[in-house]
């Protein structure tokens, strides 16, 4: 079964993310629910919408959230704040696998997946046009976590650091 997925952004990511949040539920195949906002202003405030989907997912840690902002850092570090959810941000490295210093080919969005286990992906929309964001969001959404030990191990002590 797929998991929900809940978006959220403020006034800088909305054009994108109702595209997006389309493109999910349209072409993707997933249940998806919008936290606004659902009209721009450009007054509002990120924290008020992103704390509406990582409460979602901090509640149910199998679903996932897409947010949206003008870099995407700050709606990050909101989410995280919430218990059980792993925000990794996204604006826009290339897609094709890197090879990092030890030799291994890995993908920034599939090792978010893969290694952390990422339930909340947070997209910098100043810095991505529409097919970067969809490739970037069907590429994270089908990634899935490795279960290697280590990697559990590092996100049981992520899980403990909230309990300190």
């Amino acid at each position: 079964m797929k998991p929900t997925i809940y978006f959220a952004t403020d006034h800088a990511g909305l054009e994108l993310k109702d595209l997006l949040l389309s493109y999910v539920r349209d072409d993707l195949g997933y249940t998806v629910i919008d936290c606004g906002p659902v009209v721009y202003d450009a007054q509002d405030d990120y924290p008020d919408f992103i704390a509406l989907a990582a409460r979602k997912v901090s509640a149910s840690p199998k679903d996932r959230a897409i947010l949206l902002g003008g870099s995407g850092q700050g709606e990050a570090m909101v989410a995280n704040r919430f218990p059980h959810v792993r925000a990794a941000v996204f604006y826009g490295e290339p897609q094709t696998p890197q090879v990092d210093v030890s030799g291994q080919t890995l993908s920034m969005i599939m090792s978010s997946r893969e290694h952390n286990d990422a339930n909340v992906l947070s997209l910098g929309a100043r810095f991505l046009t529409e097919s970067a964001a969809k490739d970037a969001v069907e590429t994270w959404l089908e990634g899935a976590f490795s279960g290697d030990e280590r990697h559990v191990r590092r996100i049981k002590k992520i899980e403990h650091v909230n309990k300190q």
